[in-house]
């Protein structure tokens, strides 16, 4: 799998990673040991994470798996804190270097390569929140710093606040779900990413799930859509407007012989500005049909078409 830069920084990472939000939950040891290895064999090395999947026992998983199943040094770790086990924000200083110093301890490591600040935090002055990003860095227990699901103004407001000041951590990526079925990310917030110098990474590049084509007939029992706690979060996908662009993807998966999540993932993985694609797949079946599908490139004829009913 190739590996590409983070932005402008000397950040390495596969072009398709590996999301953890259902590991330790839908997705057990078992399953999840099965798909590091898998993804490692194919040379993926981006595994992004959080303090608050499965309540932290995911990454708690990921540090048996490292210690027991793949080497650390073949893993680009990146977790994220910031958003608090009862659903709301805190990205005080106080807050975020003990959520850090606990994601270390499940991990059992002594730093990350990525820590992201997982979203933006209106009630704390945003100099303080970096203050913690600053210190991360510096002590050590971060190699890199970036932001997830911030806007285009916060994120060019806390890079250009980073470059200012001679000892600031830069802010090297950017997160935020991107497909097919969600382009927002080109408004504002992937030209800010690349005015500011910073990397790209898309979650959820297969819109939930839905560009796979596996609700096109209802909902599987065995699905997200399925369960209550993933109910709400497909749902809105499953409109007129998605079912057009769902229909276009299977359209061209038919011409080119491929799977309609080797479409959707390749669209999104070589749009501009694009560092890593990051996939969430429930079970390692799944994910052997991300890394299967991982080769292709799509005939421009096809991505021009894809654009335009997907931007209609």
């Amino acid at each position: 799998m190739d590996q590409r830069l983070v932005g402008r920084s000397g950040l390495s990472v596969s072009r398709v990673g590996l999301g953890t939000m259902t590991w330790a939950r839908d997705t057990g040891a078992e399953e999840a040991t099965a798909q590091l290895t898998a993804f490692v064999e194919a040379g993926g090395t981006l595994v992004d994470t959080a303090d608050v999947y499965g309540g932290g026992d995911a990454e708690l998983l990921i540090g048996r798996l490292m210690r027991d199943v793949v080497r650390r040094d073949d893993l680009v770790i990146s977790t994220k804190a910031v958003l608090t086990a009862d659903g709301g924000r805190d990205a005080s200083r106080r807050h975020l270097i003990r959520a850090l110093d606990a994601s270390l301890s499940r991990l059992g490591l002594d730093d990350v390569d990525l820590w992201q600040l997982h979203a933006f935090d209106p009630d704390v002055p945003l100099e303080e929140t970096l203050a913690a990003v600053d210190l991360a860095v510096s002590s050590g227990r971060t190699a890199y710093a970036g932001v997830c699901d911030y806007a285009g103004w916060q994120l060019a407001a806390a890079a250009v606040w980073q470059r200012s000041g001679e000892s600031r951590a830069p802010i090297v990526c950017s997160q935020a779900e991107y497909s097919l079925l969600a382009r927002e990310p080109e408004q504002e917030l992937l030209p800010a990413a690349g005015h500011v110098g910073a990397g790209f990474l898309a979650w959820s590049p297969l819109g939930r799930g839905v560009l796979t084509g596996k609700y096109r007939t209802g909902i599987p029992a065995d699905s997200r859509a399925a369960t209550p706690h993933f109910a709400e979060f497909v749902t809105p996908y499953l409109d007129d407007r998605c079912r057009r662009i769902v229909e276009s993807v299977a359209t061209a998966a038919d011409g080119l012989g491929v799977s309609p999540l080797a479409v959707a993932l390749s669209w999104v993985r070589d749009r501009p500005g694009v560092s890593s694609a990051v996939v969430g797949a429930r079970t390692h079946a799944q994910l052997l049909g991300v890394l299967q599908a991982e080769k292709l490139t799509l005939p421009w004829e096809i991505r021009e078409a894809l654009d335009d009913v997907s931007d209609s």
